[in-house]
């Protein structure tokens, strides 16, 4: 299958940047966004979407990207999650990730079906991390730099996997949620993690000896 290029980014005015977010499905931690302008005559080779390439390969993308790109990151933090919900969480994570580029795009190239609600030239490409090379960078960057932040907390939080899962919904993830409960970076507005809270709650009857 061929990799992301530029042949969709091609009719949009330089400096281009494409973003992309990483974290909207996990139980814990926050969501991701970066923010990446790449130079057309001088970029790493192999960028594709960050779902598609081994953890070594993101992170040696990572590190040249860094250096041979200009990249912005946003964050948007577990409390920020719960007060907007998901999706408008994801959306400041990008509109922050374009802000620290410290400078204004010409255009911005999203992934998804819509943009966030700022006044920026801009476009959303569905599969954007699949078909745009700087939305794939920015996809590597923001997971990258996500992965990251889990395996930190991991250390704080052991038993939940973070080192492994990132937080997602795994098997092992939702035995030690409910085996342990919530930790403070998991995202009391899911389901899940919602009804562990609800549970523990519950009143215990408590029944004398006969």
């Amino acid at each position: 299958m061929a990799r992301p290029c530029f042949k969709l980014e091609k009719d949009h005015p330089l400096p281009l940047a494409g973003v992309d977010e990483a974290g909207c499905a996990p139980l814990a931690g926050p969501v991701v966004a970066a923010a990446v302008v790449l130079d057309r005559n001088r970029f790493p080779r192999g960028i594709d979407d960050s779902k598609k390439l081994s953890l070594e390969a993101r992170e040696a993308l990572h590190g040249k990207l860094m250096r041979q790109a200009r990249c912005g990151v946003g964050i948007c933090s577990v409390e920020e999650i719960d007060a907007l919900n998901i999706y408008w969480a994801r959306m400041l994570a990008m509109a922050r990730a374009v802000e620290a580029l410290g400078f204004d795009p010409a255009f911005i190239l999203v992934d998804g079906n819509r943009s966030p609600r700022w006044e920026r030239p801009s476009r959303a490409i569905v599969a954007g991390d699949a078909r745009c090379r700087s939305i794939a960078a920015a996809s590597i960057i923001a997971k990258v730099t996500r992965d990251r932040i889990m395996a930190a907390h991991a250390a704080e939080y052991p038993g939940y996997g973070w080192e492994r899962n990132r937080g997602y919904p795994t098997a092992d993830h939702r035995r030690a949620l409910i085996e342990f409960g919530p930790t403070p970076l998991h995202r009391r507005s899911f389901g899940l993690v919602r009804d562990v809270l609800a549970d523990a709650a519950q009143p215990r009857l408590a029944f004398a000896a006969e």
